[in-house]
């Protein structure tokens, strides 16, 4: 009897034993944030000492040489370092890996080279054979300049961390620093701090900051400007019709004008980088990345400065005030959220807002921009397709990779987004009686979220635009951001004592709905939305049109050419046009439709009330004529 009971007393231990084992080992397993990698173990826990090299000793091959030392507090046995796939602010899956060259690994005390392999397209698994340091080096194709990519040519290199350097996986928030070494005499601008004492050394707090922090490097020309004591700093990479000190004055009533909806500037010190070639930009906690052409500032000015204005306000809208998905960042998939047209479409709205607010276009000009955005809108069938969240969501898919029937099955998050916001800005000023706007919403999510280390959901921006408006705005987000109800546009105008128009003639005439493009000597069908006679009656996308009627259509001028000989027609006219589809030669009749042309205007009601007026001086400052 004793015997068996010592036998379950030692059982027992036994179990227990083994179950504190157990515990033991899950406690030391990778936790996992549920969307990232994994994070550091128990046993792990210390980073790596991480820094990185970037040269560019030969320019002209277009190959960015990166060397990467990590130095580990311990011994391990394998590595596995990371490159990134996107860009933050750019929502497709880029493939950055792909341009990564001469990969090698070393151990850093004795100078071999150690064995390594791929597990995945961006993962590199390194046998470490217990090395402290190890010095990695690789180099990366860069021929490509937009905002999101690289470019290294003999004039000048600018270069995207998140296409150029890999992380130690499992280790996102941990420090590095960044060296660069440039060609010859060129300068280096960019948004990281320098290190103290160190020649073109750059520090980061983590990876999140240091894939947030592009580099312009080469002889550009530069000015700056203060604003609440912070520095400002203007390069322009190429020569171009820019006036820099008139260009640096309207920027800065841009910044000020900013920095008055949230009462403060949330950063040391800001960059703006210009180059002079291309088009667009890519927002950054302190700096953008933007792309204009050198030969239009006379031309486009505006164009220039609401870009300049939609990436300087995503310093707060995004980069601080953060939609649920976005951030803390992964780097390896997608990051899904339904808040695009509040991050991109809202932003799009300010851009207009500040450059309005800082004089540098009347308020007819924003007028006519939104009247313009309307009209664009409604001209795409695809607004009843698809919803702004719905865009918002299927950004990763969708957005950049349109085709000839996106016309027809999608909208912009940018574009409907922009209309939205605006719209939503003037329910709150309506609702509140002029006393709240769209600008307390976004100091509520500054304040209230960002500060609090807080990422902001769909149902919070409904809810918080509520609050502003002092009551239920679910029928207008129903409609408009969850559902695809056509916009009753004058419902919310006619409070500001304004009203859309959509003026022309009334007499219809003669059309076949076909959107034409020019390509060399080619006219060329680029799209045509759902609903035309060119979309019912069967012509096709990528229609290469040589006739209409037996009459050659004008090579060197074939669009203009082609609606000339349309707009002598009348609605319900048969017209035969030849045109080759997949290189052989066709011809087909087409009925032609009737529409009454139309441009699209906002304009001031015939007898505003003493309401009406009052609601358009709150959102103006000015009166209404």
């Amino acid at each position: 009897m004793q015997y068996t009971t010592d036998k379950k007393v030692l059982t027992f231990l036994i179990f227990t034993l083994i179950f504190f084992m157990y515990q033991k080992t899950d406690a030391q397993a990778p936790k996992t944030t549920g969307k990232n990698t994994p994070m550091t173990t128990a046993t792990n826990s210390a980073a790596p000492e991480i820094n990185f090299t970037v040269s560019m000793s030969k320019p002209w091959t277009h190959l960015l040489e990166v060397e990467m030392r990590l130095k580990s507090p311990a011994t391990t046995s394998t590595t596995e370092i990371q490159m990134p796939v996107w860009t933050p602010g750019s929502y497709l899956i880029r493939e950055y890996a792909r341009h990564v060259q001469d990969f090698v690994a070393r151990d850093a005390a004795n100078g071999k080279n150690l064995t390594w392999q791929k597990t995945n397209k961006n993962t590199w698994q390194i046998a470490a054979n217990g090395a402290r340091e190890l010095i990695v080096t690789y180099r990366v194709y860069a021929n490509e300049l937009t905002v999101r990519t690289n470019e290294l040519n003999s004039d000048h290199a600018f270069f995207n961390n998140a296409a150029l350097l890999m992380n130690p996986k499992g280790f996102l928030n941990a420090p590095s620093t960044l060296r660069v070494n440039p060609y010859g005499n060129w300068k280096i601008a960019t948004g990281l701090p320098r290190v103290e004492g160190q020649t073109n050394v750059f520090r980061a707090e983590n990876f999140d900051v240091l894939y947030d922090s592009p580099f312009e490097v080469g002889n550009f020309k530069e000015i700056s400007f203060d604003v609440e004591g912070k520095p400002h700093r203007i390069v322009f990479e190429g020569e171009g019709n820019y006036d820099m000190p008139k260009t640096s004055r309207d920027i800065k009533k841009i910044v000020e004008e900013a920095r008055k909806i949230f009462g403060e500037l949330p950063y040391k010190d800001y960059l703006f980088i210009v180059n002079l070639r291309g088009g667009g930009g890519l927002e950054h906690l302190n700096s953008t990345a933007l792309q204009f052409n050198r030969l239009a500032f006379t031309t486009r000015y505006t164009d220039f400065l609401t870009l300049v204005a939609h990436e300087f306000f995503h310093a707060w809208n995004v980069k601080r005030i953060r939609p649920d998905a976005l951030g803390p960042f992964d780097y390896n998939n997608e990051n899904y959220t339904r808040l695009l047209w509040v991050a991109e479409g809202g932003t799009a709205y300010y851009e207009n807002v500040l450059v309005r607010r800082a004089g540098l276009i009347s308020d007819k000009e924003f007028l006519d921009g939104r009247a313009a955005a309307f009209q664009a809108l409604q001209n795409r069938p695809g607004r009843f397709e698809t919803s702004v969240e719905e865009a918002s969501f299927d950004a990763w898919i969708k957005y950049y990779r349109p085709d000839e029937n996106a016309v027809n099955n999608q909208i912009s998050y940018y574009d409907k987004g922009e209309i939205v916001n605006f719209l939503l800005d003037l329910e709150i000023r309506r609702n509140s009686n002029g006393a709240k706007s769209l600008d307390d919403v976004m100091r509520y999510l500054y304040t209230d979220f960002y500060k609090k280390g807080r990422n902001y959901t769909p149902e919070d921006y409904q809810k918080i635009s509520e609050t502003m408006a002092g009551k239920s705005l679910n029928d207008f987000f129903a409609k408009y951001v969850r559902g695809r109800e056509e916009i009753d546009y004058n419902s919310i105008l006619n409070s500001f004592g304004l009203q859309l128009t959509t003026g022309g003639s009334a007499a219809e005439k003669a059309y076949l709905g076909a959107n034409l493009a020019q390509q060399g000597e080619r006219l060329v069908v680029s799209n045509i939305p759902a609903g035309t006679p060119a979309y019912e009656q069967g012509l096709n996308a990528n229609d290469q049109i040589v006739a209409m009627n037996g009459l050659r259509i004008a090579p060197t001028d074939s669009v203009k050419d082609f609606t000339t000989q349309l707009e002598m027609k009348k609605p319900g006219d048969k017209i035969r046009l030849t045109f080759f589809r997949f290189d052989e030669l066709r011809e087909m009749q087409f009925t032609l439709g009737g529409r009454a042309p139309q441009n699209y205007k906002i304009v001031a009601l015939d007898n505003p009330s003493k309401q009406q007026k009052r609601l358009y001086q709150s959102y103006f400052g000015a009166e209404l004529k």
